[in-house]
């Protein structure tokens, strides 16, 4: 299976995050991508670095006034003063309910605040330089299918299932899965299904979607009552408009097994048939494995294998995105174990 990488995803290396009140490093960080890398390479995967420009794709799927922002907050940023390059910034207030959204305020950390749906998604140098790799080589990834490849895969952080069509959160910026499916969508796929495999519900992709009959998204998560995001992925959320019923919301509870995993997977390749896509996008989140320490699923490295074998047999032309996935050392593994499972299958 042909791989993209992101050559630029370690400019993008925030010191530190928040969790439960404390000042942690952060669990998103550049060792995620390059164990991935090192296990695609130990096992004869050839890594290719985009070569395709998303810019007009991120136009269809992101707001001008926040791909603007992204591009530029880093400088804005540091025309706060000399010591600002020496500290991360982060949102300290959100236009929540009954304030405005509409107008983009001048202070800058309200600007912040106006672009993210949360403080856990920092911002660093390189933020926008690496983001913007990453979406290309999604689009790369979707261009060898237009080409007729069969599958790729896309190796990339930051990741970008909660980047929804004006702002950042989950330590998403730019939505790689999204951009995947609309490139798919611009180059003769009539109809495209997005499979968001992720502990943690994809909102960014499904706010981006929700209201188009062209694009199919269906997640698999953690019940959003106890899990991050919490304010969406519940099982009533099925489509507004022109996207009504192309939206299939399937939460499961905490300390879910293997069996009822992926019980939960073959309605959802159901659904995917009865939707007749062209082309499937996967949001490959790891997270789901046993050992993650931010996600409560309880898949083993082997069950990666069994993931990617039926991800196969959906019988699609298929790009596979890295999402999450925080267990490190281990997430190398279960991402090789997926694209084996699929090219043996």
């Amino acid at each position: 299976m042909i791989t993209f990488h992101n050559p630029l995803q370690h400019t993008h290396a925030p010191e530190h995050e928040f969790f439960r009140g404390e000042r942690v490093p952060c669990f998103e960080n550049p060792t995620r991508a390059a164990y991935v890398e090192a296990a695609l390479t130990a096992r004869g995967h050839v890594l290719h670095p985009p070569d395709v420009d998303c810019t007009e794709v991120l136009a269809k799927i992101h707001a001008p006034r926040y791909l603007a922002f992204l591009a530029s907050a880093w400088q804005q940023w540091l025309s706060l003063g000399e010591e600002q390059n020496r500290v991360q910034p982060f949102p300290s207030v959100w236009p929540v309910r009954t304030l405005r959204s509409d107008i983009e305020p001048d202070n800058f950390i309200a600007k912040l605040g106006l672009y993210s749906m949360d403080n856990g998604s920092p911002l660093a140098a390189g933020t926008w330089t690496a983001a913007k790799a990453g979406a290309d080589a999604a689009a790369s990834a979707a261009a060898r299918l237009a080409a007729g490849e069969r599958a790729a895969f896309c190796s990339t952080r930051p990741p970008g299932h909660h980047a929804g069509p004006d702002f950042m959160g989950g330590y998403c910026f730019l939505n790689n899965a999204a951009v995947a499916a609309q490139w798919l969508r611009d180059h003769g796929a009539a109809r495209v299904a997005v499979l968001d495999v992720d502990y943690h519900h994809g909102n960014g992709t499904q706010s981006i979607f929700y209201d188009r009959a062209d694009v199919l998204f269906v997640s698999i998560h953690g019940d959003p009552r106890t899990e991050y995001p919490f304010y969406l992925g519940h099982a009533d959320e099925t489509g507004a408009g022109l996207g009504a019923g192309c939206n299939l919301n399937l939460p499961l509870p905490a300390g879910t097994d293997a069996a009822t995993w992926f019980a939960a997977l073959e309605q959802a390749c159901a659904r995917i048939a009865a939707f007749g896509a062209d082309a499937l996008v996967v949001s490959l989140g790891l997270d789901t494995h046993e050992g993650d320490p931010i996600s409560r699923f309880r898949l083993a490295t082997t069950d990666f294998l069994r993931l990617g074998a039926r991800l196969r047999g959906v019988g699609l032309p298929t790009v596979l995105v890295l999402e999450g996935g925080y267990a490190a050392a281990e997430l190398g593994t279960n991402a090789v174990n997926v694209l084996e499972g699929f090219e043996q299958a």
